[in-house]
């Protein structure tokens, strides 16, 4: 199988320009990280969980870096590529079930 994305290259690029953004507005790039901290803490869903929530909502939001993060994380929780890939069909269900509802918003708009 062939990779469509050199992800580790990504990943270090994206740090990268990150440090940069951090030392232009490093008030943000703090509560950033600290949004993410407190989101990652674990209370009532184990870390495997939440990471296979977080890489099914990657799908639909399309965030390449955050798609590398969470991935990374829900493989380190123990995640397979079957859970994961399980994970991605509930994403992309939901996805075509928003796109449905949104089609009758459309129809109304059309009128009669």
């Amino acid at each position: 199988m062939s990779a469509i994305k050199d992800w580790d290259a990504y990943r270090a690029a994206l740090r990268e320009r990150g440090r940069e953004f951090s030392a232009l507005h490093p008030e943000l790039v703090k509560a950033f990280t600290a949004l993410s901290g407190a989101a990652a803490k674990a209370q009532h869903l184990d870390a495997k969980t939440r990471e296979l929530i977080a890489v099914a909502i990657t799908a639909i939001t399309t965030c390449e870096g955050c798609m590398d993060a969470h991935v990374r994380k829900a493989k380190a929780a123990g995640a397979t590529r079957e859970e994961i890939a399980e994970a991605l069909g509930v994403a992309v269900a939901l996805s075509a079930g928003a796109t449905f509802t949104h089609a009758l918003h459309v129809l109304d708009a059309v009128g009669e």
